[in-house]
C-alpha cells in the first residue's frame, strides 16, 4: 500500500452525499426493528451477493428493509441507528435518501412519512453532532403523478430539513416521466441529482443532464468511456456521487482498480466517495477509503480533496457549508500537513 497505509481512516473527518436509508440497515439496526433475527437471517434477506448478475438483480434486495420501514416508529428507530453509525464512521455531514411513497404500505400517508424522518434527523443531529439532510427520491418506474408528488413533498418539507429530489432505480425506464417534476423542483430553486451513468453507459449521463438538469450524477462512473462526457463534467463542475464497493458489486467493474474513480479524478471530474447501502454492499466509508487507496495509492491530501469537493457539492446554505468546512480542515490537519 505505501503511503497511504498509514492513514487513520477512521480519524478522517468524511462528508457521505449518496447513501439510502432502505438500503443502509446494519445488523444492529435490523434486530432493533424485528426481533429474533440472527445473523444469519440478516446475511440472508437484508444483504446483496458479493457481485449480482447487474443493477437490476442488485435492486430486488431491498425488498426485506423496506417491508421494516412501514411505521412512524421504525422510520424514526431506523434513521437514528443509521446516524449513530455515521458517526462511527467519521461523517459530520451526510444527505440521506429514501423514496417516501414505498413507506406507505401499512397506512401512513407520504406526508407523515417525510415529517417523521426530518423530526428523526433532527433529534438524530441533536444526539450526534453529524449534521443530517434528506434526499427525496422519486424513481425511474413511477408515472409522472408519483414523481410530481414527490417533488411537492420535497418542497412542502424543503424547511424542514430535505434539501434535495433525486431519481433513483432502474436506468431501463424512460427519463419522461420525471421531466416535469425536475423542471418543477428547478422553477423553484430546489437542488437536484439523478442516478445515471451506472447500468447504461454515458449516454445516460448525458441525455439526464440534458433533460433533467441536476447539480449532480448518482455514480456516473461510466462517463469515463466518453472523453467528450468527461471533460464536460469537469468544466461544468457537474458532480459524481461515486459509490465504488456498489459498482463492484453490480458488476460495473471486477475489481477495483478497475474502477474509474482515479481517471475521473485525475481528469479533474469533481467527485466524493459514498457507500451508497452500507447494508446491502455491507461497507464503511473507512472501508471505501481503504480500498481506494489501495487501489490507486491515494493519500490523506486526496481524500481532503474529494471531500472538498463534496461539501461545495453539498445541498447546503453557505453558511452552514462553511461551518462544516472548518470540523473538515480542522480534522485533516494531523494528516496532511508536512
Amino acid at each position: 500500500m505505501g503511503p497511504s497505509s498509514v492513514i487513520s481512516f477512521q480519524d478522517l473527518p468524511k462528508i457521505e452525499l449518496h447513501v439510502h436509508l432502505d438500503t443502509s440497515l446494519s445488523l444492529v439496526n435490523v434486530q432493533g426493528l424485528r426481533s429474533g433475527v440472527t445473523q444469519e437471517d440478516y446475511l440472508r434477506e437484508y444483504v446483496a451477493p458479493e457481485v449480482c448478475q447487474d443493477l437490476t438483480d442488485f435492486l430486488r434486495y431491498p425488498a426485506s428493509a423496506i417491508a421494516l420501514l412501514q411505521t412512524k416508529e421504525n422510520l424514526d428507530m431506523a434513521l437514528r441507528q443509521l446516524v449513530r453509525e455515521l458517526t462511527m464512521d467519521g461523517v459530520i455531514y451526510s444527505e440521506i435518501r429514501f423514496a417516501p411513497l414505498l413507506h406507505t404500505a401499512d397506512g401512513l400517508t407520504p406526508e407523515e412519512v417525510v415529517a417523521t424522518l426530518c423530526q428523526a434527523a433532527e433529534a438524530a443531529e441533536q444526539e450526534t453532532g453529524v449534521v443530517t439532510r434528506l434526499i427525496l427520491c422519486t424513481l425511474r418506474h413511477f408515472p409522472v403523478e408519483q414523481s410530481m408528488e414527490t417533488a411537492q413533498l420535497a418542497l412542502a418539507f424543503r424547511d424542514r430539513g430535505v434539501v434535495g429530489l433525486d431519481l433513483a432505480a432502474d436506468e431501463g425506464f424512460s427519463l419522461n416521466a420525471h421531466i416535469p417534476a425536475f423542471r418543477l423542483a428547478a422553477e423553484n430553486g430546489l437542488p437536484c441529482t439523478a442516478h445515471a451513468g451506472e447500468a447504461h453507459g454515458p449516454a445516460s449521463v448525458s441525455e439526464t443532464l440534458e433533460y433533467l438538469g441536476p447539480r449532480r450524477i448518482g455514480h456516473g462512473v461510466r462517463s469515463i468511456e466518453d472523453p467528450e462526457l468527461v471533460h464536460y463534467l469537469a468544466q461544468h463542475r457537474i458532480h459524481l456521487e461515486v459509490c465504488p464497493s456498489s459498482n463492484l458489486q453490480t458488476g460495473i467493474f471486477a475489481r477495483m482498480t478497475q474502477h474509474s474513480i482515479d481517471a475521473l479524478y485525475r481528469a479533474g471530474v469533481p467527485l466524493s466517495i459514498n457507500t451508497d447501502g452500507r447494508g446491502l454492499t455491507q461497507t464503511t466509508l473507512c472501508r471505501e477509503y481503504a480500498l481506494v487507496a489501495q487501489a490507486f495509492g491515494w493519500q490523506a491530501h486526496d481524500f481532503l480533496l474529494v471531500n472538498r469537493m463534496a461539501l461545495q457539492a453539498t445541498f447546503l446554505p453557505v453558511q452552514t457549508r462553511e461551518l462544516i468546512r472548518t470540523r473538515l480542515e480542522a480534522g485533516y490537519k494531523p494528516q496532511t500537513t508536512p
